[in-house]
């Protein structure tokens, strides 16, 4: 943030995303300037260490609508769309994204976010669900997070782009794309804990409720996560006309996280697999969800 806001020059030299470059010669250049800058603003250091971690990763998204287009595929209704941990909602947008890979692509041409390089394996997962595939209109766009960002404000878009690795020039485009999405595309979050916020959420006849959430759960309390099975277990009585989508750490150590759908009561089915941050995703269509991690490709 102290870069981002140019009140560290002497270190944004040193930053990517600053218009600056990392020098591999010299790979400790950057600690008298990053020592400097702690130095001199550890009030404003210490304040923005206080707070959540809100990175509000953009790439999650290829993993979130490939669940989602399979959903639709098996339930062609109109979406509302719900996101526990949603940050500030920019994956509430996913739909307005654009997805391509070797053989598959998805969304808008003109989309301000591209993920690339989306899917690996012949053929992709999700080119599978698009074909044939019913229009995706989603109807309502709700999330909620304990720490809402408001993506609007400056002070919320400094937050998401200070989360952003200085190096990672790719994401940091993503999510710019995404910041002026959001200024286009509505979507409501609010501060709320996730098993309140499913509380208040009641299916409704011709629409495909779905709820999902990527990388949160870790920070969820165990009671907390508890009352927000229950409420996910009311929501699935629903049938097929509720999906459930998730993309989090299975169970078990390893890089790859797992994309779970789970329509109605059905059980889940492991569709994909990715690292952290989403980008590339791997099918692994009929994985037992519970049987750890698959490790990589």
């Amino acid at each position: 943030a102290l870069v981002l806001t140019g009140r560290a020059p002497a270190l944004a030299a040193h930053y990517p995303s600053a218009g600056g470059a990392f020098d591999p010669v010299r790979p400790d250049a950057a600690w008298p300037a990053f020592r400097a800058a702690v130095g001199s603003e550890t009030a404003r250091v210490r304040e923005w260490m206080t707070g959540p971690p809100q990175t509000n990763e953009v790439g999650r998204a290829n993993l979130l609508i490939a669940g989602l287009l399979r959903a639709v595929a098996a339930t062609p209704l109109p979406v509302r769309l719900f996101e526990l941990g949603s940050s500030a909602g920019l994956n509430l947008r996913a739909d307005h994204f654009r997805y391509t890979s070797e053989d598959f692509s998805w969304g808008p041409p003109d989309s301000p976010v591209v993920l690339e390089h989306a899917w690996t394996g012949t053929p992709a997962r999700p080119a599978a669900a698009t074909e044939g595939h019913p229009p995706l209109t989603v109807v309502e766009r709700r999330g909620c997070d304990v720490h809402p960002v408001d993506p609007l404000s400056p002070e919320g878009a400094l937050a998401l782009r200070a989360y952003v690795w200085p190096d990672q020039t790719e994401r940091a485009a993503r999510l710019d794309g995404a910041l002026r999405l959001a200024a286009a595309v509505p979507a409501d979050v609010e501060a709320v804990g996730a098993a309140d916020f499913l509380a208040g959420i009641r299916p409704e006849p011709g629409t495909l409720t779905v709820v999902w959430h990527s990388v949160m759960r870790q920070y969820v309390p165990a009671a907390e996560w508890t009352r927000v099975e229950r409420e996910l277990e009311r929501l699935a009585a629903a049938g097929p006309e509720f999906a459930h989508i998730s993309f989090e750490p299975p169970r078990g150590d390893g890089p790859r996280f797992l994309l779970t759908v789970r329509s109605g009561t059905d059980a889940p089915v492991a569709v994909a697999e990715a690292p952290p941050h989403g980008l590339p995703a791997r099918g692994l269509e009929g994985l037992n969800p519970a049987a750890g991690n698959p490790g990589p490709p």
